[in-house]
């Protein structure tokens, strides 16, 4: 008993440090005051969601002036501004490779899933996971909602999650389950977890703003959107609107693929797939996933979950620009995901 205590003072407590540090590592909008820069003007660019100097030098001088307020000279000083304190030019292979080197993995709570992927899931980038219902997607995502406040020596990352539900389908009650198999405070995890409901395409996007905020503020690992493009599917129907869901689709994932870069959090997305039917689909598997190119030009990694025997799971690098295309099982059990059970 005293050991368990003690795991969950070394899994718990840094989280409530982290805050402290995280409020000293992200450049805030207050380092762009002066110069002809006012609060005024800080509050504009807070208000069309950009809370930190990473934000405002990531974004367009044409998304800069769609917010009411900005003009094109105070644009061009914001950018100027911006682009001081936020390293954008040719850096050398060396450095990036250190960088990489640095990278925090997430572990899924399968040693055979975490070797399949490198050590798990790779924070600073947007991780998808797609396939048929019952493949463990959601399972997969409250597993890492805990396992991400984990110390760094446990396969951790030392912070908060927070996890934007389309479907309904979070449930706390899942995340004091793994929390217990961690000897982790339930109260606590739960505590360090903040999921959002989002009712239709334009409420997921308001969210990702407010995500932001939340992350220029406390210390997050990991942003789930569970699923990326449900909500997709009923709000935009038939041929005639494909045009404009791809669009705003693309614009979301932008978001994403932008909080990922700026805050270094581990994004994972959860995709549904649909079948092809097509020649090609006597000979391949016919199952696709939703989104079509723009999903998979957003997506770093994308993993493509099956069924297997049982409560076995099978999950197969589907893209990944360093992973080889391989797979591995696992399987859900009510402790969270294992490692897949003999049959």
């Amino acid at each position: 008993m005293a050991q368990r205590e003690r795991r969950k003072e070394v899994a718990i407590e840094p989280l409530q440090q982290q805050d402290q540090d995280e409020e000293e590592n992200v450049l805030k909008l207050q380092q762009l005051e002066g110069n002809g820069v006012t609060a005024g003007d800080l509050q504009k660019l807070r208000e069309a969601g950009l809370h930190t100097v990473p934000a405002v030098a990531y974004t367009t001088k044409k998304q800069l002036l769609a917010i009411k307020g900005i003009s094109e000279a105070k644009a061009d000083k914001l950018m100027n501004l911006a682009a001081k304190l936020v390293p954008m030019g040719f850096t050398s292979a060396t450095e990036i490779h250190k960088q990489r080197s640095e990278i925090i993995y997430i572990t899924t709570g399968s040693a055979e899933l975490d070797k399949l992927l490198g050590g798990g899931i790779e924070t600073g980038s947007v991780t998808e996971l797609f396939g048929e219902f019952r493949t463990g997607k959601t399972q997969l995502c409250h597993q890492l909602a805990v396992t991400c406040q984990l110390p760094i020596d446990n396969n951790g990352a030392e912070g908060k999650a927070l996890y934007i539900d389309t479907e309904g389908e979070f449930r706390p009650e899942r995340l004091l389950a793994v929390a217990e198999r961690y000897g982790l405070e339930g109260e606590q995890v739960l505590d360090n977890v903040s999921c959002a409901k989002a009712y239709n395409t334009d409420h997921q996007t308001q969210l990702l703003m407010e995500a932001g905020a939340l992350m220029s503020e406390n210390r997050y690992a990991l942003l789930i959107v569970d699923s990326a493009t449900a909500l997709y599917r009923s709000d935009y129907s038939g041929r005639s609107e494909l045009s404009a869901r791809q669009m705003h689709m693309a614009k979301f994932l932008r978001m994403l693929g932008r909080l990922a870069d700026e805050f270094g959090v581990a994004v994972v997305i959860t995709n549904q797939v649909m079948a092809q039917v097509d020649g090609a689909s006597l000979f391949q598997d016919p199952r696709r996933p939703v989104g079509g190119n723009i999903m998979a030009h957003a997506s770093t990694t994308r993993l493509y979950l099956k069924k297997g025997r049982g409560d076995n799971r099978v999950c197969k690098i589907y893209d990944s620009p360093c992973l080889p295309e391989s797979e591995a099982q696992f399987a859900i059990s009510p402790r969270g995901i294992e490692d897949a059970k003999d049959t």
